[in-house]
């Protein structure tokens, strides 16, 4: 499981902005939505006809294939960085 996302954020003609965010504190702040989500996935593989044990063990292989992953967005003069570790 990914534990820490660094992210970085660069405007032309200022400074860039980093920021590091730990993946468990986010977690645990998030945790009131994440049952809700879950049902929410529960009850779409019911609607599609989905094996929700597959469905749950497929996500699960997707968070923890992401350390390691860098994201790269430029635009113009604006570049948005996203490093996973």
């Amino acid at each position: 499981m990914p534990q820490l996302v660094t992210i970085r954020f660069t405007r032309p003609g200022h400074r860039p902005v980093r920021l590091w965010v730990p993946v468990l504190l986010l977690v645990i702040v998030l945790s009131p939505i994440l049952l809700p989500a879950l049902l929410g996935g529960v009850i779409a593989c019911q609607i599609y006809d989905m094996s929700v044990r597959r469905t749950i063990a497929g996500v699960w292989r997707v968070i923890a294939a992401l350390p390691g992953s860098r994201f790269d967005f430029e635009h113009g003069r604006h570049a948005f960085l996203v490093i996973i570790r």
